[in-house]
């Protein structure tokens, strides 16, 4: 029974867990960021059509119900999760090549049949890749933890993925300060190198000791689940009016937080003129701030009721929409002096939103049907991330090319929709009765206990 006190969640476990997302960081920024910018700014391509490839991954969204499901059900290559996990990484490994062969086929001719074909299917593999060990990493985090260090294991492995989202931005912007074909090539082998390596060390091993610390008595055996009751749970689920307008908030504020997301770079090359190094590092400026604030927050208020946290999603919906104004000031008036700034303030209310919304998403589930609530949660945020990719980009392209407005206009257009987005999110979450949700599932019986927990 001694042993039973020992936590097998260790700063070396987790720190090892989390090296895993270097690779997750290094493939999104060569996905999203760099060959984005090429395609749209560099080759006059429009920004719908790579919008949209971007997006599929996220509209594929459901196979990652679909993947976390079969790893708890079903074993493959002798492991619940690991197998499902390298499978996914290896497709998006097999992607990045023909990444780097589409720029190729398309630098010379945009309507060149091949290049598109090579996109489609990278961004394919890449996506569903993604989908398909994306969750069961997550649940192979959950795993390695007791129960009441699971939530803390879960955010400590997205907040260093943030970190290196930053980090990476950073280090590729300064490796390619223009677009060159070769160099373009170099990251791509680095990426298979190093992001590889890390996505076999960073859990090789993981569920072994996972059973070890179980039959230890330091972690809980999962209880068997009923593959047939998914259905019929998740239908009583949506029949609940504050389930459905929780997740239309979640659509709302997740669809007008990301549009942004492929014409950032463009923006800054097409309306300033800025030089490719500068627009690489203005993901990293936002995420930066984003990480800031999230740790500052998980520090501040760490000791408030997690059913309290609806205004703390709201500040930072709010303080987003004042950064993504900036922008649009910055684009309307040609002031390239404030975009660092907004980009600043658009991130640190993007990690306020993160932590108030992370924690109303663990309020908005029951404790019996807590996998089916987060699953559906997770649908809302990943779908809507890539419509909200899709739109930004659609949106550019109706302003820019179809409206024929300048630049500055046009981008400034799609930001002051976007900050509209973010306050219609507020106002639709103001209309949620959180508190009652959270009581009528048993998380809070009385507003006195809530109080006591703050004061505790």
């Amino acid at each position: 029974m001694a042993q039973t006190s020992k936590s097998p969640f260790t700063f070396g476990r987790i720190m090892r867990l989390s090296s895993f997302q270097i690779g997750s960081a290094m493939g999104d920024i060569l996905v999203t960021s760099i060959w984005n910018r090429v395609m749209i700014s560099n080759f006059g391509i429009p920004a719908a059509p790579v919008s949209l490839l971007i997006a599929l991954r996220y509209l594929l969204s459901p196979l990652s119900l679909w993947a976390g499901h079969l790893s708890d059900t079903r074993p493959f290559l002798n492991t619940r999760r690991t197998g499902y996990i390298w499978v996914g990484r290896a497709m998006m490994l097999l992607s990045l090549p023909l990444l780097a062969l589409s720029l190729g086929q398309l630098q010379h001719t945009q309507s060149d049949f091949l290049g598109w074909a090579y996109a489609t299917i990278s961004s394919l593999l890449y996506g569903i890749g993604t989908l398909i060990s994306g969750s069961p990493f997550l649940a192979l985090v959950r795993d390695s933890a007791p129960r009441k260090k699971q939530g803390l294991a879960i955010s400590t492995v997205e907040t260093i993925l943030i970190i290196f989202f930053a980090i990476v931005g950073i280090v590729f912007s300064l490796w390619m300060k223009e677009y060159d074909a070769a160099v373009f090539w170099q990251m791509v082998f680095i990426t298979i190198g190093v992001g590889g390596f890390f996505w076999f060390f960073a859990i090789a091993g993981a569920e072994k000791r996972i059973e070890r610390d179980r039959q230890a008595g330091l972690l809980e055996t999962p209880t068997a689940q009923d593959r047939h009751a998914f259905m019929p749970t998740l239908k009583k689920i949506w029949q609940d009016p504050r389930t459905r307008r929780f997740f239309f908030f979640l659509a709302v504020a997740t669809l007008s937080a990301w549009a942004q997301d492929a014409i950032l770079e463009p923006f800054g090359a097409e309306a300033f003129h800025l030089p490719f190094d500068r627009t690489t590092r203005f993901n990293s400026y936002w995420q930066t701030a984003t990480v800031l604030t999230l740790v500052i927050g998980s520090y501040a208020w760490r000791r408030r009721p997690p059913e309290q946290q609806a205004s703390i999603a709201k500040w930072g919906l709010g303080i987003m929409a004042a950064g993504i104004l900036a922008l649009a000031a910055a684009a309307f008036f040609n002031q390239v002096h404030v975009l660092e700034l907004a980009l600043f303030i658009f991130g640190a209310g993007f990690g306020v939103y993160t932590f108030g919304g992370l924690s109303l998403m663990a309020v908005m589930a029951s404790d019996k049907e807590a996998g089916a609530y987060l699953g559906l949660w997770s649908i809302s945020v990943v779908l809507f991330k890539g419509l909200g990719t899709f739109v930004g980009g659609g949106l550019r392209d109706i302003f820019l090319l179809s409206l024929k407005l300048s630049p500055g206009l046009s981008y400034g257009l799609v930001f002051v929709l976007e900050a509209v987005g973010l306050v219609t999110a507020v106002f639709i979450l103001s209309r949620l009765d959180v508190i009652g949700f959270a009581r009528d599932v048993g998380r809070v019986i009385s507003r006195t206990d809530a109080q006591i927990s703050l004061a505790d």
